[in-house]
């Protein structure tokens, strides 16, 4: 196999970035056409296409509708169809097409998810041989959870295939892994007498280098995080992909001054990650509205920044373990960016989710108590648990404390007031630590 192959580095350069800025406070022009792309792509000239992705219809066998986020506008299209037969006879039609379009050196990028993947793999094999099957790309990303029985989708596919063998390719370099022992593949390595894997080192017993090290090269599942509904980019179509995940695959597969053509690009993500990278872009559908959509959104480009893609998801950790430990024996899902609770018990109150926050050593039971119920307002949550660690401002039946707070003393409380109980009366007395409670015990408050 041959191949076009050149290196696109992890780290963007700082000249690169202030390019992109000052593309993205100017007006991107584009190639747009509303219409069948059955019919349009007759126009566009044969091997002239450079890069093609797809991201047709799912066969989802529903309308897909999405609000913009001021609920002003409705974008939808259908998605039914009589039987698979007729949309692998839509596809195969388009696909054929999109054949003709494409140069020599070009790819094809098609998305589909669990719905169609079956019937586009074998259309694509159909259409550009078996052997032109590059990837399977597994787009992988998490969504909220649903109660239907059965697994959570939290993948798509995107198939990759080139029309020939001399296709272009670009590595993309990713940062190692924390587990990978990097230090160990800086050197060179060979095999002993006994076939074991050693060191390489040369006549004067030192080791060898391996030459300097720019990462892994991008591998074919990608962790992109799914657009949120607070993201900047997010248009309000339904089934708006990530800029993020198209300019990965026109990274992949273009070089600058590529043509690069979406047959369905709806609200024209395709086209202004194209133009952002400095290749010519051309979109179809048959959307009057997302044809209007996609010549706005070109003419004021958003990027939205993934804070999860910059930082990591362990970023996202800030629970307070050292309050969790408070909670062990009990089972319950930790809150992680929250300020007035620390966890959610995993039982409920009679339909309802039970917070529950640790005292901080600078906060009385009373602050604790009203962050909690503050935390708590629009979970209708009708029982909410304060595990008091500090003595003093315990009320057990005061007013000013929030409905719904049950006070619990932390162990070391409980064990500290008993401790200081007994050495005032010198003799046990069981039930007379903490406000009148036993240790552990319940400040009962009235919350029904």
């Amino acid at each position: 196999m041959r191949s076009y192959f050149c290196v696109v580095p992890m780290l963007i350069s700082l000249a690169f970035l202030r390019n992109w800025q000052k593309k993205m406070q100017l007006p991107i022009s584009a190639d747009i056409y509303h219409g069948d792309c059955l019919t349009l792509l007759k126009d566009v000239e044969p091997d002239s296409v450079d890069l093609v992705y797809m991201d047709p219809p799912f066969l989802t066998q529903k309308t897909q509708r999405l609000k913009t986020r001021d609920r002003c506008t409705e974008f939808s299209f259908d998605d039914s169809w009589t039987s698979p037969e007729e949309y692998a006879e839509f596809m195969l039609a388009r696909l054929r097409a999109i054949y003709r379009a494409l140069a020599p050196t070009a790819s094809l990028f098609f998305h589909c998810d669990r719905n169609a993947t079956h019937i586009a793999r074998r259309l694509l094999d159909e259409v550009f041989g078996s052997n032109s099957f590059r990837s399977e790309i597994i787009w992988r990303y998490r969504r909220w959870s649903n109660l239907r029985r059965g697994l959570l989708p939290a993948h798509q596919t995107i198939y990759y295939y080139s029309k020939s063998d001399e296709f272009t390719f670009n590595v993309i370099w990713e940062e190692y892994s924390p587990s990978t022992n990097v230090d160990q593949i800086l050197q060179q390595r060979t095999r002993d007498a006994h076939g074991k894997s050693v060191y390489k080192r040369d006549r004067s017993g030192q080791v060898v280098s391996n030459g300097a090290k720019r990462g892994v090269p991008l591998n074919d599942v990608w962790d992109i995080p799914y657009l949120n509904p607070k993201a900047r980019e997010r248009t309000g179509y339904p089934t708006q992909k990530p800029l993020l995940l198209l300019e990965h695959i026109i990274e992949i597969a273009t070089r600058e001054g590529d043509v690069v053509l979406d047959p369905f690009c709806g609200s024209g993500t395709t086209l202004l990650a194209a133009e952002l990278l400095g290749r010519k872009a051309i979109g179809i559908d048959i959307s009057a509205d997302a044809i209007e959509l996609t010549r706005k959104r070109l003419q004021n480009p958003t990027r939205s920044e993934s804070a999860l893609l910059l930082h990591g998801r362990e970023s996202y950790r800030k629970a307070d373990e050292s309050a969790l430990s408070l909670l062990q024996g009990l089972e319950y899902v930790p809150v992680q960016r929250n300020k007035g609770i620390d966890a959610i018990l995993k039982q409920d109150y009679e339909g309802t989710p039970i917070p529950v926050r640790v005292q901080r050593d600078w906060e009385t039971i009373l602050e604790a108590a009203l962050k909690l119920s503050k935390a708590s307002e629009n979970k209708n949550a009708r029982v909410m648990f304060l595990i008091a660690t500090a003595s003093g401002g315990c009320f057990p039946f005061a007013d000013d404390m929030p409905h719904g707070v049950v006070v619990v003393n932390a162990p070391s409380l409980g064990i500290d007031e008993y401790l200081s109980t007994i050495r005032e009366t010198a003799s046990p007395q069981p039930g007379a630590a903490g406000c009148g409670s036993p240790p552990g015990g319940t400040h009962r408050r009235r919350f029904l």
